[in-house]
């Protein structure tokens, strides 16, 4: 079988990121993680990515003060030495400028704690307690412009119960999070 290398874009932890690592380590998985990308040097999931034997580096934005489309140009550089064809972003928490985005449109993938359209953007769990939802859940999309605005690929649901916090509410949709994200690249993988 022949795996389409792809890169993995991170900015922490990256638990999605374990979910997907876990995925390409099976032989019938379509995918193969040519690159961990962050921008923040510290970021735990570099030394995770590492532990796993992958190719992981950081390109720090702060080293591009006011250039954003430096920082972008880099990181594009990088992606393509790497030889990958798929970025999955996987807590990246920057937003990225129309240079990256067009260069890999319809290639560039993101999850999303929300099931978008609704609460696109930060504080996700706490507007949809604040809003009394029933359900809440994530979103994997393709990357656009616009922010959490491109085309759903899947989505989780999960239901909201009495007396959720933020934290129990993240917490289930987090384990929704990481069997919808490997599901859904497979599938994008398969369709392409």
């Amino acid at each position: 079988m022949t795996k389409t290398p792809i890169a993995i874009l991170i900015s922490g932890r990256g638990s999605n990121m374990n979910a997907l690592i876990e995925a390409c380590a099976r032989p019938d998985y379509p995918a193969r993680i040519a690159l961990v990308l962050s921008n923040n040097p510290d970021a735990p999931g570099l030394e995770t990515a590492r532990a796993a034997g992958l190719e992981a580096v950081a390109i720090d934005h702060r080293l591009f003060p006011k250039d954003r489309d430096g920082h972008e140009k880099a990181i594009d550089k990088a992606l393509l030495d790497a030889g990958v064809e798929v970025i999955c972003l996987a807590g990246y928490m920057r937003v990225l400028t129309p240079y990256l985005v067009g260069r890999w449109q319809g290639r560039m993938l993101n999850i999303h704690p929300s099931l978008l359209p609704a609460y696109p953007g930060l504080d996700t769990h706490a507007r949809a307690l604040a809003a009394g939802d029933a359900e809440h859940g994530c979103t994997v999309h393709l990357v656009t412009d616009g922010v959490d605005e491109g085309p759903v690929l899947a989505q989780a649901r999960v239901k909201v119960l009495e007396g959720d916090t933020e934290q129990s509410l993240a917490h289930r949709v987090l384990e929704q999070e990481h069997q919808l994200y490997p599901a859904a690249l497979a599938a994008f993988l398969d369709r392409r």
